[in-house]
Order: C-alpha cells, then structure tokens, then sequence
C-alpha cells in the first residue's frame, strides 16, 4: 500500500512560515521575529495540534528544517514528540554534501520530486513534511501531497519565507481546488485546518446573471485597450 505524504506549518496571516519556534532558528534574509508562534500557544491550540503525531510518520525535510531538528530533538528525547522524531526515519532532501549525522536520516536520492514519488510507493510508515518551505512548490506541482495542515497564526510578519512559494525561493505553487477536512480555532486566534487536493480551480459569477451594464461594457473595452 503505498504512502501517504502529508504536511503540517506554522504560517502567519500573510503566508510566511519562517523560524515559527525561536529567535535563533532561521535569521538568513535578516529575518527578525524568530520564534513568532509563542507568544499564540495554548491548550485549546494543542488539542487540534495532538491527532497530528497520532502513530509514526517518517520525516520528509529539506536541509535547513533538518539542521534545526537535529540540533534540538535529538537532546529531547524525555517529550514524546522528540523520542518519536529520534526512532523513525528521517528522509533529506539536499545536495549538500554535509554528512547526515542524527540517527536514522537518509539522503534522497535523484531529483526532488521522483525521489518522493519512490519514497511513497515504497514500504512503510506514511511521511508528514514539517516546515521545509522548498519542498511545497514542486510536490505540489506533481500532486505528491496528500494533505496539507496550515496552522494559521493571527500575524503579519511582512517578509519571510512563505509556504507557497515566492520570496526567497522565487517559486509559486501551482493553481488547484482543496477541500476542507478538519478545521478548529484556538482560544487566541490561531486557525487550524486540513486540506485535501480537490481538484482544478472552479470559477463563476457571482451576483445576478442579465445583461451588463454600459459601464461595465466600457470597463470590459478598457481592459482589452490596456487603459483600465
């Protein structure tokens, strides 16, 4: 049977997903408000969190995520999430030649997106990807991700990383239509939703349908004519 791939992230109302833990975990890009989910963490926003490590999943992660996982986790292993994290395997996606030291990681193998699509027709635990902000355009763009977890903080931080592509990596994720399967809000404002791929996206009118206006006609030509 094979894998599935699914996604959780911290991400703040403007898109950026950007060091969410500490001041010190990611500041490439002068980035300033490291460690910008603290202040939002509570019970009610744990609850939603907690079905996320239900069982084991392998770790899909890009090289930075990786870094800043192995330098924490590894020397907590006394909280659940740490002791699950240090069993399963840890899957890499890098050409970096930096060796791979935090027990049970792996280096893929090929380009990104075959290497994923051989990950999860392969035996095993299903994988979760956490941040790793490159990973999202092109496994999206191949339709390798099965679910997609955005925990939605009540913040904007203006420049940063985003999940979705642009800024630093320069890359968009593609057009599509998701479904909504889980949803719950905090007690501070933090939206928690699971998404599913549904499909292309769907556009319409909305309002009611007739003949339009004059006005509208003259903005229609507007358009063609590049003076709207």
């Amino acid at each position: 049977m094979p894998r599935k791939l699914t996604a959780a992230v911290f991400v703040s109302l403007d898109g950026v997903m950007q060091a969410p833990g500490g001041p010190t975990e990611d500041p490439t890009g002068g980035f300033r408000f490291g460690g910008w989910t603290a202040p939002f963490d509570d019970e009610s926003g744990q609850r939603f969190m907690a079905p996320l490590f239900e069982g084991e999943h392998d770790l899909l992660l890009g090289r930075r995520t990786y870094d800043i996982f192995a330098g924490y986790w590894p020397y907590h292993q006394d909280v659940p999430v740490g002791a699950a994290f240090q069993r399963v395997n840890k899957f890499v996606a890098t050409h970096a030649d930096r060796p791979l030291e935090w027990e049970n990681s792996h280096r893929l193998k090929g380009e990104l997106p075959e290497a994923v699509a051989r990950l999860k027709a392969s035996e095993g635990r299903d994988v979760q990807i956490w941040g790793s902000s490159t990973l999202y355009p092109p496994l999206l763009a191949a339709g390798l991700i099965d679910q997609m977890t955005l925990i939605i903080h009540p913040v904007l931080l203006g420049n940063g990383k985003r999940v979705f592509g642009g800024g630093e990596e320069g890359r968009a994720a593609p057009p599509g239509s998701y479904r909504l399967t889980r949803h719950a809000v905090s007690d501070t404002g933090v939206i928690g939703a699971s998404y599913e791929p549904a499909g292309e996206v769907r556009t319409g009118s909305v309002g009611p349908e007739g003949e339009p206006s004059k006005a509208e006609l003259r903005r229609r030509e507007a358009i063609k004519e590049g003076s709207w």
